[in-house]
């Protein structure tokens, strides 16, 4: 029977062959959760009567969300996950070591092939590997503490095949913004997508992972890629929900407008909106390349007058690497402001909220109303090159418009 990435990965850890729709209990490789839902997976855990981890090796705890503690309520849960580890031997991340996907892929806590699980939304990020990596609720991961197995309705696919090559300050990005145009936010609803093509050949796995990472603003179960360099692929006559076809060379800059993901818009739209907050962090783009793209488009200029500029990179990993190639400098020089490794802003928690009324373009992938911590702010989503390019000119637009002005000087 031809299968899709994920029914190849279900059967196989379901120990028979699944199709979409069925429902399968699989044993699960590896799982993780962060100081927003850890508390209560532990709490869920002890219900159960849970005393022993499944596999402490392979379980995951990581302060990002609130990193470091805002107050006496979160510094009390977070002692309680310092002491859960300790006790368990389970792996533990510590204040300011990064964002959880981004420690799970650094240090080889997802693999291609395997089923990885965790307490976050955007658990398919990680399917930039090749997992079948996917999101649950605190209950069901307590579940998985104690089993190491779980059970999941084997999702239908939407295979998403991108051809051409990026044009010059074109990013992934502009491609998932565009994506999540098309598609809508509940246009994939409990289903994997399949991210595929020549595109994807060429793209970074930092890259790869802004695509898998934004599968879940399209209400996708998951989000994989199949390329050349990974081990799994879908067989050619596999049965998809939809098939997509994206030609990349024709893009703009992408910006989604507030107040949904969805709502997304060629730059051309909005450009020239004042801003007063940039945000260059979260999950979704704030790796080294990323930190990189923003630099180029900052270096000799100064923040305009009014605007701030926040960056979160993804971890101590990436900080440490953005030190090293002087990346750091220009972006300090520039007048940027940099927090802890980890979530920070993009969840409204703190270390970055903004003031009533005010415009943040943010490199995040999250523009509900609130969610940055204030119901009466404006978030537009864009690359981070085009956050770095409005916060030099105090509104938003293009990189190619700081980039010329620089070419006259």
């Amino acid at each position: 029977m031809p299968q899709t990435l994920a029914e190849k990965i279900i059967s196989a850890h379901a120990g028979r062959t699944v199709s979409a729709n069925e429902i399968a209990i699989v044993n699960v490789d590896a799982a993780m959760a962060t100081d927003a839902t850890a508390p209560f997976a532990i709490k869920a855990f002890r219900a159960m009567g849970g005393q022993k981890l499944w596999d402490a090796a392979r379980f995951s705890l990581i302060i990002d969300h609130a990193s470091p503690a805002p107050n006496e309520r979160v510094a009390n849960l977070h002692r309680l996950m310092r002491e859960f580890a300790a006790e368990t031997g389970c792996v533990f991340y510590e204040v300011g070591e990064g964002i959880c996907h981004q420690l799970m892929a650094e240090n080889g806590h997802a693999r291609p092939g395997e089923i990885f699980v965790g307490a976050d939304s955007h658990t398919s990020t990680l399917g930039a590997l090749g997992a079948f990596a996917i999101g649950m609720g605190s209950t069901d991961l307590a579940g998985v503490m104690l089993t190491g197995q779980t059970w999941l309705k084997v999702p239908h696919s939407i295979r998403i095949e991108l051809r051409g090559q990026l044009p010059n300050g074109i990013t992934a990005k502009d491609v998932v913004l565009d994506l999540v145009r098309q598609v809508g936010a509940d246009g994939a609803n409990y289903q994997a997508i399949e991210f595929a093509g020549e595109t994807i050949e060429h793209l970074t796995l930092a890259s790869r992972m802004v695509l898998t990472n934004m599968a879940a603003e399209m209400g996708a179960k998951t989000g994989m890629v199949e390329a050349s360099d990974l081990p799994l692929k879908a067989d050619v006559d596999a049965v998809y929900a939809k098939r997509i076809t994206l030609h990349v060379s024709r893009l703009r800059p992408m910006v989604s407008v507030p107040h949904a993901p969805d709502k997304v818009q060629p730059i051309d739209a909005v450009r020239g909106r004042k801003i007063h907050y940039a945000f260059i962090g979260s999950c979704t783009n704030a790796r080294l390349e990323d930190l990189q793209a923003a630099a180029a488009v900052l270096k000799g200029y100064k923040l305009a007058p009014g605007v701030r500029l926040v960056i979160a990179p993804a971890s101590k990993r990436v900080f440490n690497e953005a030190l090293r190639d002087g990346t750091l400098e220009i972006l300090s020089e520039a007048g940027a402001t940099f927090i802890t490794s980890g979530c920070g802003p993009c969840v409204g928690s703190h270390l970055g909220v903004p003031g009533d009324g005010e415009v943040v373009i943010s490199s995040a992938n999250r523009n509900f109303k609130g969610r940055m911590g204030n119901p009466n702010a404006e978030i537009y989503l864009a690359s981070p090159a085009v956050v770095a390019a409005s916060a030099v000119a105090g509104e938003i637009v293009e990189p190619s418009v700081v980039l010329a002005d620089r070419m006259t000087r």
